[in-house]
């Protein structure tokens, strides 16, 4: 197959993986449209606090999985081709874009901070490693899940920017830098409701459901 032919169909098939929402779905069996629920979002987060914990940790191991899929099945594919990193980093956003804008749901989707993490997981495994202990940190301090995601995403891009110097844009590295730094800015954006909410003194603190929330209406 031709590379370009290669790179258009692999991402549009990360995209719809991405597509896939798995908090809506999860929701849907237990009888309830999430997004008429708690802070109406599909991610693992609002799953927790409607449904209970179990529930929104499989969600969130669900969209974590979606990020992570087409990453590795890229590397799998291509392995140690000289495209390799350059299309798992296109396809690894792709995964991405379609979690917060899924086609399904007319593009209205979650921050895309779980499929994120299993993007990361495979390109850069040291830096996300350090997020995912800095966002356990976070959380376990203030119990606030939008700030742990926050500080997570930020911390990803300064240490694997760091992990690049001297030559972060150098050929081999570029692609890699500039997801490193465009994907924490893309979640940031997507927090903005949050961030608002945090700079209030207004943003909820995480309590995960005890019972079954009822029917929407």
């Amino acid at each position: 197959m031709h590379p370009a032919a290669e790179a258009v169909l692999s991402t549009l098939a990360a995209y719809l993986c991405g597509s896939v929402p798995f908090g809506f779905i999860v929701a849907r069996t237990r009888g309830i449209d999430i997004r008429a629920h708690g802070s109406g979002n599909i991610g693992a987060t609002n799953v927790g606090r409607v449904l209970g914990s179990r529930w929104g940790v499989l969600v969130l191991a669900c969209d974590l999985c979606k990020g992570l899929a087409p990453v590795a099945g890229v590397g799998w594919a291509l392995r140690g081709a000289p495209q390799e990193v350059d299309l798992q980093v296109l396809v690894g956003a792709a995964a991405i874009a379609g979690h917060m804008y899924p086609v399904w749901l007319k593009f209205r989707g979650g921050k895309g901070v779980a499929t994120a993490l299993g993007v990361v997981l495979c390109l850069a495994p040291q830096a996300s490693l350090i997020a995912a202990a800095v966002f356990a940190l976070i959380f376990g301090l203030w119990r606030i899940v939008s700030l742990a995601a926050l500080v997570a995403a930020v911390g990803f891009g300064i240490c694997q920017l760091a992990w690049f110097l001297p030559q972060p844009f150098s050929k081999d590295q570029a692609s890699l830098t500039a997801f490193s730094l465009f994907v924490p800015l893309w979640i940031v954006v997507r927090h903005h409701e949050n961030i608002r909410r945090l700079v209030r003194g207004e943003e909820p603190r995480f309590r995960a459901a005890r019972t079954k929330a009822p029917p929407a209406p």
